[in-house]
């Protein structure tokens, strides 16, 4: 009898449009404390089973500074930067995470960070296929308390006067178009001012041919190449913007040398047999066809791979296995190739990739074929 009469009263007062509903007002304290308390459980117990890679490798942590300034901050703030004046307003109101992510395990804060949370305005990841760049987010995360101003500074923004080798930038890595500064600064926090990227996890955009860059750029903006980073900062830019971030880094100077190699010779000698040779058994074709280097022009819509980090190569290569790489009209040339190697022969090849001089691919053809019609191998 009680039971009904409750529910008949709260038809009555939602009907009668009584029910308080402005953020202004903020919760009653008893709802705010239920909302909490079934949100802390149910991410307790929803991320029981959660395998926790290791995140103490700093290129992770770096790699998720520079997506946290541009989508985080905003609500959650940051070592010496506070949250909005607006979003302070909201209900319930953003916590400001330097102070509280130490109530969080890692396997939680990946739950919230890659799936929301309702009725609080945290949103989804973007490209829920990317589980490393969550895992990224989330290393940086638990980096942030006791984090200096400083420090922060150094991982989000880098110094946008100097390259990713910490050089003073040169003055052809500086835009022509003064419009497309306010985008070069955004892009420069994780790929450098010189377009080398930064950490070995964010690739390297030198010596890319423009319609390989802009495939990319549009490939992300439509949502065809799936990453919660990229798609985030491309689907908001228009058309000419895209074309113009392409043209612009496809002019940056490539770096003359490699970095040093960090696999052993054997290691690089079994790579360069791969990319060679491919692995004809398991109908996996030579590297060096599509990607050089090569004396033969390239298909200027696959990417020159030369000098790339080994760390990204293999994170694509894997990606590419797993069908959730995506990418442009020419991306399903990878996924059958990547899937029949195994993850020693993805390290070798990345690595053997890696100890190349930059442009060491540099050789493109004027116009790319039609991706529907099949490449001679």
């Amino acid at each position: 009898m009680l039971t009904g009469l409750a529910g008949a009263t709260a038809v009555l007062l939602a009907s009668l449009g009584l029910v308080p509903i402005s953020a202004s007002s903020g919760h009653w304290k008893a709802t705010g404390w239920m909302l909490h308390y079934v949100m802390r459980r149910a991410v307790s117990t929803q991320s029981m089973g959660i395998e926790v890679p290791p995140l103490d490798d700093p290129a992770l942590v770096l790699k998720g500074a520079g997506h946290y300034q541009t989508g985080c901050l905003a609500c959650h703030g940051a070592p010496g930067r506070k949250r909005s004046l607006i979003v302070r307003q909201m209900t319930p109101e953003p916590p400001f995470l330097p102070s509280r992510i130490a109530h969080w395990e890692p396997q939680e804060l990946f739950l919230i960070v890659k799936h929301g949370v309702k009725f609080t305005a945290m949103p989804a990841w973007p490209a829920p296929q990317r589980d490393d760049e969550v895992w990224a987010m989330v290393a940086f995360l638990q980096a942030l308390p006791g984090m200096s101003e400083q420090r922060y500074r150094e991982l989000a923004l880098g110094d946008r006067t100097e390259d990713s080798r910490g050089s003073r930038a040169a003055e052809s890595a500086r835009p022509r178009d003064d419009a497309l500064a306010p985008v070069l600064a955004d892009c420069s926090r994780c790929h450098g001012v010189d377009g080398n990227g930064r950490g070995g996890l964010v690739p390297r955009l030198t010596g890319q041919s423009q319609a390989y860059l802009h495939g990319a750029l549009r490939a992300y903006a439509r949502g065809q190449r799936h990453s919660g980073i990229m798609q985030s900062v491309a689907a908001g830019l228009e058309p000419s913007v895209l074309k113009a971030l392409a043209r612009h880094y496809a002019r940056l100077p490539v770096p003359a040398r490699a970095d040093e190699p960090q696999a052993s010779a054997e290691a690089l000698e079994r790579g360069r047999t791969l990319a060679e040779r491919g692995v004809p058994e398991r109908g996996v074709p030579s590297c060096v066809h599509c990607h050089g280097p090569k004396r033969s022009p390239r298909n200027p819509m696959y990417p020159g791979i030369a000098g790339q980090y080994s760390g990204y190569l293999k994170q694509q290569l894997e990606l590419f296995t797993a069908g959730q790489r995506g990418g442009s009209e020419y991306a399903n040339v990878m996924h059958s190739a990547a899937q029949r190697l195994t993850p020693e022969q993805m390290q070798a090849v990345a690595d053997y990739y890696a100890s190349l001089p930059s442009d060491a691919s540099a050789s493109l053809t004027e116009e790319a074929p039609n991706p529907s019609q099949p490449q001679q191998r």
